[in-house]
């Protein structure tokens, strides 16, 4: 889809803000998963705000970079490492009882091929180039709203449960699913063109 021409900068500012934000939320499953692994590592609001933080840093730097031309990595490469973080990540929440220290700054590493998989999908909608900045820095806004969309679901729902013997569990159940389906994913792209 590409943004008329003749669109004001507002009318840029609302595209690209819908369309990042429908990226992630119904259109991005591998991204849902990747921040719901983060909600199962803690509940702890200040701990996930770090970690969704670092990820927006990290895929803003490289879309910008991506976008601009001055980044590009072949997809083949790019898809298949977006999956394996995401399984990292869960697969941490089994091993660790709570988020590792050195969290955030993995998130960040992650976020940076993220932002190159974000670029692809900016890449079909066409930028609008009197408008660039402005649809860049909106699309971000978009997928972050997105994400934090499905933390504060997230935590609305689960909050007032993080302490009952149970919840543990799900937390093993949750992650588990998700890795199985991550590695999956990494193994469809790599050796199945998926």
């Amino acid at each position: 889809m590409e943004a008329a021409v003749e669109q004001s900068v507002w009318d840029v500012i609302g595209l690209y803000l819908q369309q990042g934000f429908i990226h992630i939320l119904p259109r991005g499953l591998d991204h849902i998963l990747f921040v719901l692994a983060l909600f199962f590592a803690s509940t702890r609001l200040k701990s996930l705000i770090w970690q969704v933080s670092a990820f927006t840093l990290a895929h803003t730097l490289t879309l910008a970079l991506a976008v601009l031309g001055y980044v590009h990595l072949d997809p083949a490469i790019v898809e298949p490492i977006i999956a394996l973080s995401i399984a990292f990540v869960a697969i941490e929440n089994l091993v660790f009882k709570d988020m590792p220290r050195w969290r955030p700054a993995i998130v960040f590493a992650f976020g940076l091929f993220h932002g190159l998989g974000f670029a692809g999908v900016l890449s079909d909608y066409g930028l609008p180039q009197d408008a660039l900045i402005a649809s860049l820095l909106s699309f971000n806004v978009g997928v972050e709203a997105g994400q934090l969309t499905i933390i504060a679901a997230c935590w609305l729902v689960l909050y007032r449960f993080a302490e009952a013997s149970w919840y543990p569990w799900l937390v093993r159940i949750a992650s588990g699913i998700i890795a199985l389906m991550a590695l999956w994913w990494a193994f469809e792209r790599v050796f199945l063109g998926g």
